[in-house]
């Protein structure tokens, strides 16, 4: 029986369930937004997490660990962590099952495209596109994280210097900056809230955002509050510190941007040129995968250039 005709109907049905899986993830994400953006335009306040909303948040959060896709994950990777860190509203579980679907669909575009033997290629490529999103949301808030902390820092000074605590000027960050910090700082403020300790809950924080100036923060707040000081003067100095770091890493960007541009066409081009000849000249790229000797020649290529991308990206990451 010639299964070639069902090939396409297999991809279509495979890309169907790949869509839907997708909207279903991401669909009350945005729904959530929407409904924001209502309250904001009528003048009602935006509903605040409660100390009741965090304990909730991390009942679900244990809950979706017991999960069978869950189980199937590497104990060794604290996914639950890297979703926390990525303000991601998808359960580590959803996501494995979308990039699951997303593997199956790259796996039969790669055998309906090319052939058979470019189908594990194709399914390891789209099962690490959600892992991939998932990273840059979680770069991207830390980043932005850090680019807020030293605003943060000055607020929580000028609410000591006029009178208030500490644990009522980490509510005045909460209130009145944007998020991410406003919201690790308000849940800083209703752990303590709930009875948890300060110290430990901005331990928390710092296990929840891996951030070198908070570290900073939160062991000069427990030296403080042993030892005794000026602690809105320490803050000042802090935020001052993060501001100047963030004006020299700012010229290192500009002195490597060449150096990381030749990286990313050096990476890209042999990439290019492969696919490019597999469109005009299927035959002529065929020797790459059915003859023995193009096996090794590709496995080879594409460890060298593991090799020279991490090269280069250690030469050009220089940390501040």
């Amino acid at each position: 029986m010639d299964l070639q005709p069902l090939i396409p109907l297999a991809v279509g049905v495979l890309v169907v369930a790949a869509v839907a899986l997708l909207f279903l993830a991401v669909g009350r994400k945005g729904e959530g937004r929407a409904a924001e953006r209502l309250d904001v335009l009528v003048g009602r306040n935006v509903r605040k997490e409660s100390s009741a909303d965090l304990l909730l948040k991390q009942a679900l959060q244990e809950a979706d660990k017991r999960s069978f896709l869950d189980r199937l994950t590497p104990e060794a990777f604290n996914l639950t962590r890297v979703f926390e860190q990525a303000d991601v509203n998808i359960k580590p579980s959803a996501l494995f099952g979308i990039a699951l679907g997303l593997a199956a669909v790259g796996a039969a575009l790669s055998v309906w495209a090319v052939n058979l033997y470019v189908a594990p290629v194709g399914g390891v490529l789209c099962f690490s596109v959600p892992w991939l999103w998932l990273y840059a949301k979680r770069a991207g808030r830390l980043k932005k994280f850090a680019a807020q902390l030293s605003d943060a820092m000055e607020l929580v000074a000028r609410a000591l210097r006029a009178g208030h605590s500490l644990a009522a000027g980490m509510h005045v960050v909460a209130e009145e900056m944007p998020p991410p910090v406003s919201k690790e700082f308000a849940r800083v403020y209703e752990e303590q809230n709930l009875g948890i300790p300060l110290e430990e809950a901005l331990k928390g924080m710092c296990d929840r955002v891996p951030n070198l100036d908070l570290k900073f923060f939160v062991t000069s707040v427990a030296i403080q509050r042993q030892t005794g000081g000026d602690l809105a003067e320490i803050l000042d100095r802090i935020g001052h510190v993060i501001r100047e770091r963030f004006k020299i890493l700012g010229q290192v960007k500009a002195l490597t941007a060449e150096g990381r541009l030749s990286g990313v066409v050096l990476i890209a081009l042999p990439i290019g040129l492969f696919l490019m000849m597999l469109h005009m000249k299927p035959d002529y790229v065929e020797a790459l995968w059915k003859d023995p000797m193009g096996v090794k020649m590709s496995i080879g290529a594409t460890v060298l250039m593991l090799i020279g991308a991490y090269a280069i990206k250690k030469i050009v990451d220089i940390k501040v």
